[in-house]
């Protein structure tokens, strides 16, 4: 088993992230080698490496009990988690564990007390037949923090918690579900607490933790419904990362006619909004957390009038955070088949 990292090792040193995302699967075959050999030759330095995926499954082998007894670790997409920390460690490489949280069909199966229930009665379930879990329930907090703290002990540097919000269609899940103990607390109000919850429950390990939220939030006055609401999360964090996919933003969103193909344009001002938010925030002497969006590196075939994704349009991207000071970012394609070409060490650029 990993030794816990030295005390030098656990000075937590701000670093300017620039990351990819992989998943469990990946890190077992041979694209991994690749993608770090990526990391290691360019001006990449971090990865985001499931650790809890968007099913529930976890991606290694776990000692917490609940997790052995609802067996969420049973499909080990990564035999050996230690040994691929010690490599990583080796390769300076910077570690985020991204931890799903609320949608979790897997726990909603295995504890059903656990799921949103439906106001007539049974578990309810998204457009697409999914089963989240209730974020009222803190039973649920507790089971993705102990997650948490088990990649915190295996090396990882920052825990990164992504679906830390609810279901979207807000309006239509508020009508429908039986929210368990809910007493007044608004939806947005109990995220900034689960969030300020974990921060303070991982203290003990010397972690960043960050954040996954919509792109629009930064650009919207509420919670969207799904209790993400910029003012509320950003305190609680020590980075945040809106999903700016311009894939994911409404044709006519921000007078783009298609923010999917305007790349630089959508970017640059869902950035804007987010700085005009941090302001805010620090006028009224609170703390906000260190912008870190994730840009996309897909090709988005189902939005009319998309364009294909290659390294000019993740370059733009990228040059729209750093001329608005943003100068650390994430890079997201769910097959891990990254635009290799976008990316040069920065003294040669």
């Amino acid at each position: 088993m990993l030794a816990s990292p030295s005390a030098l090792e656990r000075i937590k040193l701000p670093v300017k992230a620039k990351g990819i995302y992989i998943t469990g699967r990946t890190v077992s075959n041979s694209k991994f080698s690749r993608l770090l050999k990526l990391v290691n030759e360019t001006e990449l330095n971090a990865m985001v490496i499931d650790i809890k995926e968007d099913e529930g499954r976890l991606t290694y082998q776990s000692a917490i009990p609940l997790v052995k007894e609802i067996k969420s670790d049973q499909t080990k997409f990564i035999p050996d988690l230690d040994d691929v920390m010690h490599t990583l460690q080796a390769n300076n490489v910077y570690t985020i564990a991204r931890v799903v949280c609320f949608k979790d069909p897997l726990l909603a199966r295995k504890m059903p007390e656990w799921a949103m229930q439906k106001k007539t009665g049974g578990i309810w379930v998204d457009r697409k037949g999914v089963a989240w879990i209730d974020p009222y329930r803190k039973e649920v907090w507790e089971y993705n923090v102990a997650i948490a703290k088990e990649a915190a002990k295996k090396g990882f540097r920052e825990i990164q918690f992504d679906y830390v919000r609810f279901p979207d269609n807000g309006k239509r899940v508020d009508e429908e579900v039986n929210f368990y103990q809910q007493e007044g607390i608004a939806k947005d109000m109990l995220i900034a607490e689960f969030l300020a919850y974990a921060k303070k429950e991982l203290e003990p390990y010397h972690v960043y933790v960050s954040a996954d939220v919509f792109g629009l939030v930064p650009s919207v006055p509420d919670d969207m419904g799904i209790g993400q609401k910029w003012d509320l999360v950003s305190p609680t964090v020590d980075y945040l990362s809106p999903m700016m996919y311009p894939s994911h933003y409404a044709n006519g969103t921000y007078g783009l006619r298609v923010p999917d193909a305007q790349p630089y344009e959508t970017i640059f001002h869902s950035l804007q909004d987010a700085q005009r938010k941090d302001a805010r925030l620090q006028k009224r002497r609170a703390t906000p957390a260190t912008i870190r969006p994730w840009y996309q590196d897909f090709t988005a075939r189902w939005v009319k009038g998309h364009i294909v994704y290659g390294p000019r349009e993740v370059t733009a991207q990228i040059k729209a955070g750093r001329a608005l000071g943003v100068d650390q970012y994430l890079i997201w394609d769910a097959s891990n088949t990254y635009s290799e070409a976008a990316w040069k060490k920065e003294n040669e650029q």
